[in-house]
């Protein structure tokens, strides 16, 4: 084998090895990527099925029941509604009518939620949240959606 060929050869055992370090890693990316939905979304069936995802909006006032370390409530963008149970210790912030972000799956009509962050100070709200909130008051039904040919 003359030294060209040697040369080629590596460089094409070299290209080959950084493409399947690359595909290895973005197939590690997407199996740990979380998307965000908002209730309305949850709703309309636009949140996937079989995969984890999370959830963000306001505890809807008197919706929180705890039996133990196991607690049900309803998570709402002031448009729709879903209803969340959680096993485990709920962080000290939680509470009725305050932000809150879950991660889980849904099971049915059901959020079986994995994980619960609450927000950490007054002013503080996840953007993706805070915009689904106001998204759900504006009564917009998709983002881009012009009013009198001006977009948002």
């Amino acid at each position: 084998m003359k030294p060209r060929h040697k040369r080629l050869a590596l460089v094409g055992v070299g290209l080959a090895g950084v493409g399947a370090i690359a595909a290895l890693v973005l197939n590690a990316f997407e199996s740990n990527l979380v998307f965000f939905y908002s209730p309305t979304q949850v709703a309309s069936k636009e949140a996937p099925t079989q995969r984890v995802f999370r959830i963000g909006g306001l505890v809807q006032e008197g919706s929180v029941k705890r039996e133990g370390v196991q607690v049900s409530f309803v998570i709402t963008d002031t448009a729709k509604t879903v209803p969340v149970r959680y096993e485990g210790i709920l962080p000290d912030l939680f509470k009725e009518g305050k932000g809150v972000v879950a991660q889980g799956q849904m099971q049915g009509e059901v959020f079986l939620a994995r994980e619960v962050l609450a927000k950490h100070d007054e002013n503080y709200m996840p953007p993706e949240a805070a915009e689904a909130l106001d998204k759900a008051k504006r009564g917009d039904q998709a983002y881009g959606q012009t009013v009198q040919g001006i977009k948002p």
